[in-house]
């Protein structure tokens, strides 16, 4: 590190912070900083006079105070001042010297600090995950970049360093906020589970881009070769040098150093350096003791809030009921009372109910039997050893059986049809069966271009819709179903003889 000049110069644009008048100095030259955002920087004492004035601290605050207040924070650097000729009309209001006043530049981010810090605890810090994504993208542009001319690698070198700065400045904030005596109160307290959940999902999510970012960001350091980053930071110190600049004592060799001390610093956090691990696995270590510490404090506060249900006095209030019962059988139904459902099983199941009313009680039922299994892993149900049996019979019947219904269900849906069309609002009272049918085939035919489907058995259908929109009532055995008066058009072939595909 140089020592210069500028570094041990004292910074007398700070006096304003601590002197014996800051109460005054601070809010004029916080009312002078809101003004510059607002790209007004020149201010006459009256204005600041009647910025003040509105103020209740400032109700005894006189104009030749304000006068003094300005003549001092222009002594120590904070206000530029310029006498305004302008407004004067005589000898005499030029001779008073009005003067219009500007922020200085160290004022200016002076203040921008100050504000930042009163609003550090009520902003905090956050992690951005997206960070790592937008680094990696940035790394695998390098041999790219090498080839590039000096204003775009300037572009690609200033966002390269503003995400790592972010990154750095992000995840240390609000690490260290876990750390503070204030965080560990938090953390012990029982409020602290409500939001115990989504502070660890967070920083999962947080670990996960990392570790998917990461091991892509190292592969492409460590295969980078030498020379295409000299030519890179070759072209970074050229676009530096080619910004102009006031301050004549930055050299080419600062302005180097500077480049190669970002580049390194980068570079070792993902990679390390001298035989130390990088600050990625310090990151992910640090993040995942976190998740241990809440972890182990909600459990921590679980326990106790277990342990912390101490039943003495109600044990005591439930003795001095039970001796003022007046008699034996009083007792024993304040003990149903109080001891008769501490141990009942609610089983799950599907018991068939007799009736759904819901003025009949489950005690007027039948009871239910349920086998209970015991839940361990030693336990194994015995199975049952038989020999092979020859089921050709049953499936020859079952086979027979299905086929005969099948038939008979063609047999009844064939009686439907009238003129080689089904009308649905002409239909009797039909089975249930026949209105799967029907919907099947009605829905196939939606389904097509043409509105046009085939059956189970090679039979062309046609959806033919109501043209006045009109419904009609389906009638089954099991309900009534409303829907569009549809007809259902079959071509001209035999029931049961197959069209040709």
């Amino acid at each position: 590190m140089e020592i210069t000049s500028k570094m041990i110069k004292p910074i007398t644009e700070t006096k304003y912070l601590t002197a014996e008048n800051c109460r005054r100095y601070r809010p004029i030259l916080r009312y002078f900083f809101l003004e510059y955002e607002k790209i007004r920087y020149w201010l006459y004492k009256e204005d600041v006079y009647e910025a003040l004035k509105s103020d209740a601290l400032f109700e005894g605050y006189t104009i030749e105070q304000c006068r003094q207040d300005l003549d001092v924070l222009v002594e120590w650097g904070n206000l530029v001042p310029v006498q305004d000729t302008s407004r004067a009309a005589t000898v005499e209001e030029f001779k008073n010297k009005q003067f219009r006043y500007q922020l200085s530049e160290y004022s200016v981010e002076i203040e921008r600090l100050t504000t930042r810090l009163e609003n550090l605890l009520v902003e905090g810090a956050s992690l951005e995950p997206s960070l790592f994504e937008r680094i990696r993208h940035q790394v695998q542009k390098i041999p790219a970049m090498s080839e590039e001319e000096p204003r775009k690698v300037g572009v690609w070198w200033r966002d390269l360093n503003n995400d790592f700065k972010r990154l750095n400045q992000n995840y240390q904030d609000y690490m260290r906020s876990f750390h503070s005596l204030r965080a560990e109160e938090l953390m012990k307290s029982r409020e602290f589970i409500a939001y115990k959940d989504s502070i660890i999902e967070y920083l999962r999510e947080f670990v996960r881009e990392l570790q998917r970012s990461a091991p892509s960001i190292e592969e492409s350091l460590r295969s980078l070769p030498e020379e295409t980053i000299r030519k890179v930071l070759d072209k970074v110190l050229e676009n530096e040098k080619s910004v102009p600049r006031m301050d004549i004592e930055v050299s080419d060799e600062m302005l180097y150093d500077n480049i190669t001390g970002c580049w390194k610093s980068f570079r070792d956090w993902f990679l390390g350096a001298d035989g130390r691990e990088s600050e990625v696995v310090r990151l992910l270590e640090i993040t995942n003791d976190i998740i241990r510490r809440i972890t182990r404090f909600a459990s921590q506060i679980a326990e106790s809030r277990n342990n912390a249900a101490n039943r003495k006095e109600e044990y005591r209030k439930l003795c001095e009921m039970f001796l003022s019962c007046r008699s034996p059988d009083e007792a024993h139904r304040l003990s149903s009372l109080a001891f008769g459902i501490f141990h009942t099983k609610h089983i799950r199941g599907s018991f068939v109910r007799e009736t759904e009313s819901i003025n009949s009680s489950v005690y007027d039922e039948e009871p239910a039997h349920t086998e209970i299994k015991p839940r361990i892993r030693t336990f194994r149900e015995r199975a049952e050893r038989t020999g092979i049996q020859d089921k050709s019979e049953q499936k020859k019947r079952l086979r027979q059986e299905y086929i005969k219904k099948l038939e008979d269900e063609k047999r009844i849906l064939k009686g439907y049809i009238q003129d080689h069309t089904i009308d649905l609002s002409r239909l009797p009272v039909i089975p249930s069966y026949v209105r799967t049918a029907l919907l099947k085939w009605i829905g196939k035919a939606l389904a097509s271009p043409d509105r046009k489907a085939k059956t189970e058995d090679g039979r062309m259908i046609s959806l033919i819709s109501p043209g006045d929109g009109q419904r009609c009532i389906l009638r089954c055995e099991d309900g009534k179903l409303e829907m569009p008066a549809y007809l259902l058009r079959f071509e001209k072939l035999e029931w049961g003889q197959r069209s040709q595909i």
